[in-house]
């Protein structure tokens, strides 16, 4: 079968391939801090050659940031858009580390071998392995099973602000069937997984004014509004006994989970309880009538991130605030409308006033939720795909976080995304001593390439 030789081609050629990422992971392209904007040009480059190596049509693409790289190839068969991306996080605290972010090093762990440096599960080893199972398929067939475009980013992890311009302005070239993303994680230890759902984000910072300056405690407290006191009323006010957010009309728009998703959801036997364990925690909270597994992946939250007012140094200082403030985060599902949920937040803050307060916001972004339909026949052939490849079949899952392209993809490209990556939880992706395993790196090259052959059967 032309499977069977592509998967023996992969096996034989981890060896190399795996010098390839470690290639790649030696370019510190961190996106954030403009003193590795080269290392990031660097990055770029190396993507674009390495896939010009291969016989693909391949270049970097300027921005007002960091580069694009998009390459193509094939000629027939369904028209797929793979995306991942080339920056990396920071490296602090450094001290951390166990040896140079920067230069990747095969480990053996309790756990077997991994690939230890910063960007070896985010996103750089997850994007090799698209790469090389189609390194794999143009070595054994001279060419690709489907007409594929990857399209590399390079400022994902400083909040991609070239990201929508570039797809607004090369709509039609990018524009594919499906598009194909890289950068999610297995569902424990053997289980692969297809992100189906991601939540929204809106963030909101409320500040709430008082008096108009500090004052004494002793000689103010009392007849004195505290804004701190205030504020805290607001917060404790964002939850009824339930559980449930109060913001009204925050629940427009949440849908409720389909049975055959719910159903998969359950045979995952999620451990709540192992699952909080590990944090020091051991009963959940949010909405008493929810899984933690829905709480996470499919219904919304309001969690309250930081707040600050007064004295909060060392010792004690009986002062009584002018000001209080709380960074306030949103994660939103379905069709929850962000901008109506800030007007909606806003409006039940200032309701909440008392005489002499004030509140005033800043916005920390919006984006909405977004869903897949696996109504398309293409996400049942990518679950028998990966099913064939790991000791336990891949289920439809949701993702508590947020990754904005998926949506833009919908918005602005038309086409729905499928989210498929092979990190784990105990990856340390943004932390010191990140690591991608060499079985995911290994398992993920094939699972492509079982992928790609039952997405062009």
């Amino acid at each position: 079968m032309p499977l069977d030789a592509v998967l023996s081609r992969i096996d034989a050629d981890l060896p190399q391939a795996t010098e390839r990422l470690m290639a790649l992971l030696r370019i510190a392209s961190i996106s954030t801090d403009p003193a590795h904007a080269d290392d990031c040009a660097r990055a770029a480059d190396w993507l674009a050659r390495d896939l010009r190596s291969m016989g693909l049509d391949a270049a970097t693409r300027a921005t007002a940031g960091h580069p694009m790289v998009v390459g193509k190839g094939g000629d027939a068969g369904p028209n797929l858009l793979f995306y991942g991306h080339y920056d990396v996080q920071p490296v602090d605290p450094l001290d951390l580390w166990a040896r140079d972010p920067f230069d990747p090093a095969i480990e053996d762990t309790s756990k077997g071998r991994v690939i230890r440096a910063r960007g070896a599960s985010d996103d750089k080893g997850q994007l090799m392995t698209f790469v090389e199972a189609c390194r794999a398929w143009l070595a054994v067939h001279g060419t690709l099973p489907a007409r594929i475009t990857m399209f590399f980013e390079g400022e994902e992890e400083s909040g991609s602000p070239s990201l929508v311009p570039f797809l607004e302005q090369n709509r039609a070239e990018l524009r594919a069937d499906i598009a194909l993303i890289c950068d999610t994680g297995l569902f424990g230890e053997d289980r692969p997984a297809i992100v189906t759902m991601l939540r929204g984000l809106l963030g909101e910072e409320v500040t709430i004014t008082g008096p108009s300056k500090d004052l004494h405690s002793g000689m103010y407290g009392g007849p004195a509004m505290n804004p701190i006191r205030v504020l805290t009323n607001v917060i404790a006010a964002l939850h009824d006994e339930t559980g449930r957010v109060t913001v009204p009309g925050f629940y427009d728009g949440v849908p409720e989970l389909p049975e055959t998703v719910a159903q998969q959801w359950h045979d995952l036997n999620f451990d709540a309880g192992q699952f909080l364990g590990e944090v020091g925690l051991s009963t959940p909270a949010g909405e008493t009538d929810r899984t933690a597994l829905e709480m996470i992946w499919s219904r919304p939250t309001c969690e309250v991130n930081g707040i600050q007012g007064g004295y909060t140094g060392a010792g004690f200082k009986t002062v009584l605030p002018s000001k209080a403030s709380a960074k306030i985060s949103f994660r939103l599902v379905g069709d929850q409308d962000p901008l109506e949920i800030r007007r909606s937040f806003r409006k039940m803050v200032r309701d909440m006033l008392p005489p002499d307060c004030t509140a005033d916001f800043a916005e920390h972004g919006a984006s909405r939720a977004a869903r897949m339909s696996i109504d398309d026949p293409a996400f049942e052939k990518a679950r028998a795909a990966l099913s064939a490849e790991w000791p336990k079949p891949a289920a439809f899952v949701g993702c508590g976080g947020s990754i904005p392209v998926a949506g833009h993809f919908k918005q602005i490209l038309g086409m729905e995304s499928m989210l498929i990556g092979f990190g784990k939880d105990d990856d340390a992706i943004h932390s010191p001593n990140e690591k991608y395993d060499l079985s995911s790196f290994h398992r993920g090259i094939r699972s492509w390439a079982r992928i790609l052959a039952a997405l062009s059967a």
